[in-house]
């Protein structure tokens, strides 16, 4: 493997972070995810001088990669860049591929143009679902990152490789901090062992080989960070762990996001009336990190390792991108704010009206699960069943408890994640010329502000609601017809409870002077 990084840097890459990509083509895996999505739109709105961005695309749903790029490029993310400079999407290249294929399933003639054009690398792409299947894991997450680096070894204009891991890889500790730790065994035998073993036998070692790690995730994406240190003596590469990673807290607009996970999807399944139990420590601040704040650092940290040659630093930096420390919210906050936005600003078409409970133990969670849950579900897909519709919502609560049994871990633990290298790169690193662009200070997120965007959002790009003032007086009104409805069934139950009290009390009495008249007592009178 070559020595990569050996060309001369210019003196205004140095001093201009939008001066480093320009004339550059760079390579994405996993634009077509969360963070992929915002980082193209970045670099093509504040980068603009970009040569080419490459993007590993596989066909999918009957859609060709041509189909996929084009569905991208038309969502609500990229209307500024639709009205400001449209052109600047010709420079978003497909390439066949799949990071599940061994060799990213690269035919060779795209492999060819990658290698001779690509001067950066962001790999972003990864299998973020727990479902604990080792072989899936290890061929998205570990076998990908190592076939990625075999393809950047051959690179010789490579400057920088852009690795994105997660800061919970190393959730088996309280303190994470920004430093790379020993693996928990070889990353070339568990790839060797997945591409050998049947699906069934791996998951009889997925246990043993997790070790004390909470899922196979974690468990892949820490081999994965092993895989980049090993190749970092040869490659100038960093490794990014950020937390949860959740909606735009300012561009390219506020409140953009296209996934249920972290707390917005917590906040939009209590505004909704469907999650109604919360299987959490509730005095546990849950980490955050705005996506388009991980973006500036993912550029940021991508050019400060692109100006050093791997000749004069072989090391791989490590970034932990995290709120700890800087802004913290726990779960009770967080679930009391949802529901005053719920009340404030209702979601459209809510099956009840939004209340939760905390469960903090597996008995209780499954015993208010059961009452919660299945059975209200049970009752509503009864009455969908009468007026002719498909039932629904007994399986959708079915895939809420199994998200929140696999969430388990990470809402009952806390860590402190060191992130002194993050705040100092958004902060003190960034060219005064280009603060704007790049720079972001966590400390003057104002959370319920931030939130309430963050639920504006929802409603607008993932749940695709009316939000016309028609729109919003109708959400208004079936919300306000739910609220009664709850009352009169809470009303209804307390009279039950009163009337059962009642019943027993009566029944109680009668009890005690039958009791009282057989054993004579009734003489003492």
């Amino acid at each position: 493997m070559s020595v990569h990084g050996s060309r001369q840097r210019t003196p205004e890459e140095s001093t201009s972070v939008a001066a480093f990509y320009a004339g550059r083509s760079i390579f994405i895996t996993g634009g077509t995810g969360f963070m992929g999505k915002v980082l193209v739109e970045k670099i093509l709105r504040s980068c603009p001088d970009v040569r080419e961005i490459f993007l590993l695309l596989r066909p999918k749903r009957g859609l060709s990669i041509d189909t996929r790029l084009k569905k991208l490029i038309e969502l609500p993310l990229f209307d500024k860049l639709r009205a400001e400079n449209p052109s600047c999407f010709e420079k978003l290249i497909p390439i066949l591929g799949d990071v599940t294929a061994e060799g990213l399933g690269l035919p060779p003639v795209e492999r060819r143009v990658l290698i001779e054009r690509v001067s950066i690398i962001f790999h972003v792409a990864a299998n973020v679902r727990f479902n604990e299947n080792l072989k899936k894991d290890i061929l998205s997450n570990t076998r990908s990152t190592r076939d990625i680096c075999i393809l950047a070894g051959s690179m010789k204009n490579l400057v920088a490789l852009m690795h994105v891991s997660t800061a919970f890889c190393q959730s088996d500790k309280p303190v994470i901090e920004e430093i790379l730790y020993p693996p928990p065994c070889d990353w070339r035998n568990t790839i060797k062992m997945v591409e050998t073993l049947d699906e069934k036998t791996l998951q009889i070692f997925a246990s043993k080989y997790e070790g004390s790690l909470p899922n196979t995730y974690t468990f892949s994406k820490r081999l994965a960070e092993q895989v980049i240190n090993d190749y970092s003596k040869d490659l100038p590469c960093v490794i990014f762990r950020p937390s949860i990673v959740i909606s735009t807290v300012e561009e390219p607009m506020t409140g953009w996001v296209d996934n249920f996970n972290g707390p917005v999807g917590m906040m939009i399944g209590g505004g909704k009336g469907i999650l109604r139990v919360i299987s959490a420590k509730p005095d546990i601040c849950a980490d955050f990190l705005p996506v388009d704040v991980a973006i500036k650092v993912m550029l940021l940290a991508t050019w400060k390792r692109g100006l050093e040659t791997v000749t004069k630093n072989p090391t791989t930096s490590v970034y932990n991108g995290s709120s700890h420390s800087i802004k913290r919210i726990n779960i009770r906050e967080l679930n009391a704010l949802g529901l005053r936005m719920s009340e404030k600003m209702p979601l459209d078409n809510v099956i009840w009206y939004p209340r939760t409970s905390f469960a903090t133990n597996a008995v209780s969670h499954y015993i208010m699960t059961l009452l919660y849950h299945v059975l209200p579900a049970l009752f509503l897909d009864e009455i969908l069943k009468l007026s002719g519709r498909k039932p629904m919502l007994l399986s959708i609560q079915k895939k809420i408890y199994s998200s929140v049994v696999q969430l388990d871990h990470f809402v009952k633990n806390e860590w402190i994640f060191c992130n002194s290298k993050m705040i100092n790169i958004l902060l003190e690193q960034v060219p005064p010329a280009e603060k704007e662009i790049f720079s972001y200070n966590m400390a003057k997120l104002d959370i319920p502000d931030y939130f309430t965007n963050c639920i504006i959002g929802a409603k607008t790009y993932l749940l695709h609601e009316d939000m016309s003032p028609k729109g919003l007086q109708k959400t208004r009104q079936h919300y306000d017809r739910m609220k009664l409805v709850d009352t009169i069934a809470r009303g209804l139950l307390f009279l039950m409870l009163l009337s059962a009290m009642g019943y027993l009390r009566v029944h109680s009495m009668i009890f005690n002077s039958i009791a009282s008249i057989s054993d004579g007592s009734f003489l003492d009178l």
